[in-house]
């Protein structure tokens, strides 16, 4: 038995429309794989951007240890680089400082926006000799670790302060979230390689 004309005119007016939902049902699933191929992509250039680690910065070395002729890689645990009065130290040589990365101690503190990377000076007494605020995404940056006079204050302070923004740690206002990170990380970060290389009190 056939089917009533009008059925089958019913069924001619639909088949149109299946068309154009099918073309952009393979758009979309064309433009999903499209951004999960260029995810890993993004995900490495941030990496870039928030990890990065300079494993031989030698200019800001000599910015910490001006009287320094010798800085170690950074090959031991924790990682840090170690300072010497003569080039090639001898074996056994008093180092005069170390330097670390604080983001090679501390990953998990995080500014306001992520990582503050930040290299840090600090001599055989537990005293920070010097910060030197590198690579970071912090929204209000300019006007709190980025500016040399927060890095400054930290220069003759001891791993045994506290390290409080409104105590020790001057305040900013609109960066109170960025400034208490990077205190903590200096600190932290120090504390840990102090554990490592300074004989207890």
């Amino acid at each position: 038995m056939r089917a009533p004309l009008t059925a089958v005119a019913s069924r001619q007016t639909l088949l149109p429309h299946i068309g154009p939902s099918t073309s952009n049902l393979k758009k979309a699933i064309v433009l999903a794989l499209g951004v999960l191929a260029l995810t890993p992509i993004f995900a490495a250039a941030q990496r870039r951007i928030h990890g990065f680690i300079d494993p031989m910065p030698t200019a800001k070395l000599k910015q910490l240890f001006p009287r320094a002729a010798a800085f170690t890689p950074r090959d031991k645990d924790p990682l840090r680089f170690t300072a010497y009065a003569v080039d090639p130290p001898p074996p056994g040589a008093t180092p005069l400082e170390y330097a670390f990365w604080t983001v090679d101690l501390v990953p998990e503190l995080l500014g306001y926006h992520g990582h503050i990377h930040m290299l840090v000076g600090m001599d055989t007494t537990g005293t920070l000799t010097g910060v030197i605020t590198d690579l970071n995404t912090e929204p209000y940056g300019d006007i709190s670790v980025n500016r040399p006079e927060f890095a400054a204050q930290f220069t003759g302070k001891s791993i045994r302060d506290p390290f409080v923004p409104g105590r020790d740690v001057d305040v900013v206002s609109r960066a109170t979230i960025s400034v208490r990170a990077a205190a903590l990380t200096i600190r932290d970060s120090a504390r840990a390689v102090a554990r490592a290389v300074l004989k207890p009190d």
